[in-house]
């Protein structure tokens, strides 16, 4: 979506594009601009970082690929960044594809027998390919190999086609879905974490030197806060500060501007947004506090369930306004007491 369209469109469209693969053109190019190229760049991760780098060094030493490495982890963490670290550490070409684009065992094949000798294969959403793609991979991770299947019926023959070693970078959100043959042939699992405050304003500290804008200590520490622990809205929310500043203010990211464009994007003191203030009322208002099904409140909201599973729930859950039950999602004390509604006797 152009940027001179975003004036009506509420923090909930944004906070799901921040987390949407599908971006348009020039926010992937700005998103890219701001991605960093190397591990002494990364902000943030601390634990997956230092892992990371040593595996990464042990294999340069040896001039060998190294271990296949899952990252894990909420949208937004920088997984995909890693991902593109890891080749430009490694020295080698990457090449992208996804779970859902990889329909059929052929797909898959035709990528494998393509890869160059050390090179990074990046599969996002891996949770999400088919069962016969899985077990390609399986055999692909392990042997280096691939079966391929000549004619049909009983003349049918199954060829076997040695692959160059290669590195396979998975990424996921539901580590939980990896079958257990897929989540065993990973040397390496990184499990990304959100940020704190601290971290996330020097993400945007970062961030606005990359965008060669000048922005106040205060108003970087009050966007961290309101970020939901994720660098990718971060930088988009301060990507809509610059926006208000060049119009309506100064040109620079002051308070005034920052707490000009979280109004109009409806981002609250605590990081919510418009949906996710819609899923406590409805909660707490409409269902007087009785659990939910996520269908039902999907509906309710007007949202896609998994989009709510997968983006706000997530977020919701971490800063305690609502409770998961065997019988759906309940309010808790904390959302009864954002919204200024009296907690049910």
């Amino acid at each position: 979506m152009p940027d001179d369209a975003m004036d009506d469109m509420t923090v909930g469209v944004l906070a799901r594009q921040a987390l949407a693969p599908g971006a348009s053109g020039t926010e992937r190019a700005i998103e890219a601009a701001l991605r960093p190229k190397n591990l002494g760049e990364f902000i943030g991760q601390p634990v997956v970082r230092e892992q990371l780098k040593l595996v990464l060094d042990a294999a340069k030493a040896r001039a060998t690929p190294p271990d296949h490495v899952l990252l894990s982890g909420p949208p937004g963490l920088g997984k995909t960044t890693l991902s593109m670290i890891i080749a430009s550490e490694l020295g080698v070409p990457m090449r992208v594809t996804s779970g859902p684009a990889i329909q059929h065992a052929g797909d898959l094949a035709a990528v494998l027998t393509s890869l160059e000798e050390g090179e990074v294969l990046f599969i996002d959403e891996i949770h999400r390919l088919a069962r016969p793609v899985e077990e390609m991979l399986y055999l692909a991770m392990e042997d280096f190999r691939v079966d391929v299947v000549v004619g049909k019926g009983p003349g049918a023959n199954a060829v076997p086609l040695s692959l160059p070693p290669f590195t396979v970078v998975g990424a996921t959100t539901r580590a939980g879905l990896l079958p257990a043959p897929l989540r065993d042939r990973f040397g390496f699992t990184g499990q990304l974490d959100y940020y704190g405050p601290a971290e996330l304003e020097r993400v945007v500290i970062r961030s606005a030197a990359l965008l060669d804008l000048e922005v106040h200590s205060d108003a970087a520490a009050e966007l961290a806060v309101r970020s939901r622990g994720t660098p990718r809205i971060a930088n988009r929310l301060l990507r809509r500060v610059r926006d208000w500043a060049q119009v309506r203010g100064a040109g620079v990211a002051d308070m005034t501007a920052t707490l000009g464009a979280l109004e109009i994007y409806q981002v609250d003191a605590r990081g919510l947004d418009r949906l996710d203030r819609a899923i406590l009322d409805v909660l707490v208002n409409r269902f007087l506090g009785q659990p939910v099904g996520l269908s039902t409140l999907a509906a309710a909201v007007g949202e896609e369930a998994d989009t709510i599973e997968t983006v706000m729930e997530p977020f919701l859950l971490r800063e305690g306004l609502i409770s998961r039950t065997p019988r759906g999602r309940t309010a808790t004390a904390a959302a009864y007491q954002h919204l200024g509604v009296p907690l049910l006797a």
